[in-house]
């Protein structure tokens, strides 16, 4: 005889023996932070961390076969003609909801593309625009969110050349889903790509991190902060290219995106067989978003932005840098917040307050999910 107890805050029957050890029936239950050994795609996959990374390696290139590229980023740079070098990339966007403080997931698609396009070191030209429509989504809401694709596309300086509309079922979307491809052009002589970082490197960072995940998540969970906090979502071809004017050989650039500051140097630091020692007062965590991130469990390095770059430059170049950026809009406030270091290849360390060090782990999957 068994005594059966509802536990409907799990939404499963607990069956409690006389023995009392319970027999738990754990089909169909979720975890907070998915388990990596998965028979289907959870949120962690597209969390831009280490998830992200074995669908891609374990999934994605093993099917595509000799078909894929033998060095896939978020652009591909591609020699055509007598050695014109174009830069080309893609992107979807899923952000949740679709109009945020500071921005909407129209100027986010823009100025996504443009900057992976930038961190190539590539001058944008040419975009192209997807949209999957969920049906009852409001016109006026399509509309809004066309203008602000256009209003970005305009002050980034590039044309929206083709497109494409497709209209799913209520059930099967959620708004507005938006994907933007790109094509830009390299310049001569910019090598810039993430096994290029070198002991010695200094890691500099273009200003405030994790402004954009708060600002979004503020706004889908009615979080109030005592002020607004906007989205820094911007394009930043200008930034990159008032960078290069100064000469210096840039490294590595990324914008740190999905996954934040701590997926973009893990990733620099595998491909580069380096290791990443930053400085943690140093880094430019906002009031706000530190108090956000404390409030909500978060950790601000790996928090999604939308108009920061992290560049790994030569140490002696470092100041020269660091000056043409803070003369430009979207780089007053850069600094430097490490170095890379022959120490610890592959991992990123941030040095404490109290002397001591921490290991700044590459995300395993998303904590905040739809935020980009």
């Amino acid at each position: 005889m068994t005594d059966v107890t509802d536990v409907s805050a799990v939404a499963h029957e607990v069956t409690v023996p006389l023995d009392g050890v319970p027999d738990l029936d754990f089909e169909g239950w979720a975890c907070p932070v998915p388990l990596r050994d998965v028979p289907s795609v959870v949120m962690g996959h597209g969390g831009g961390g280490a998830m992200s990374a074995e669908l891609i390696e374990h999934l994605f290139l093993p099917a595509y076969g000799a078909a894929a590229a033998a060095d896939l980023g978020d652009s591909a740079v591609l020699t055509v003609g007598s050695g014109t070098r174009l830069a080309f990339s893609t992107d979807s966007f899923v952000v949740k909801p679709m109009f945020f403080p500071g921005g909407s997931i129209g100027d986010l698609a823009v100025n996504g593309t443009v900057n992976d396009l930038a961190m190539s070191g590539a001058t944008p030209l040419f975009l192209s625009t997807a949209f999957i429509l969920a049906e009852g989504t409001a016109l006026s809401d399509l509309g809004r969110i066309a203008q602000d694709v256009g209003r970005a596309a305009e002050a980034a300086g590039v044309r929206l050349v083709t497109g494409d509309t497709k209209v799913v079922e209520r059930a099967s979307g959620d708004g507005v889903y938006l994907n933007t491809s790109g094509i830009g052009v390299v310049p001569p002589g910019v090598d810039i790509h993430a096994r290029r970082a070198r002991p010695g490197d200094a890691v500099l960072v273009s200003g405030d991190i994790g402004v954009h995940g708060v600002a979004v998540m503020s706004c889908r969970e009615g979080l109030e902060f005592g002020t607004t906090v906007e989205s820094d979502t911007a394009a930043l071809h200008g930034l990159v290219t008032a960078m290069l004017a100064t000469g210096s050989d840039l490294h590595v650039l990324r914008d740190p995106t999905r996954g934040g500051v701590s997926a973009s140097l893990n990733e620099i630091a595998r491909a580069s067989d380096v290791g990443v020692e930053l400085v943690e007062r140093l880094l430019p965590v906002p009031p706000t978003v530190r108090d956000a991130c404390s409030l909500l469990g978060l950790d601000p390095l790996q928090v999604a932005n939308e108009g920061k770059l992290i560049a790994i430059v030569p140490a002696e170049d470092a100041d020269r840098v660091l000056e043409a950026m803070r003369a430009h809009p979207l780089g007053r406030s850069a600094c430097r917040i490490g170095s890379c270091v022959p120490d610890h290849a592959g991992m990123v360390v941030a040095r404490t307050g109290l002397g001591g060090s921490r290991v700044i782990g590459l995300p395993i999957g998303e904590q905040l999910p739809r935020i980009c």
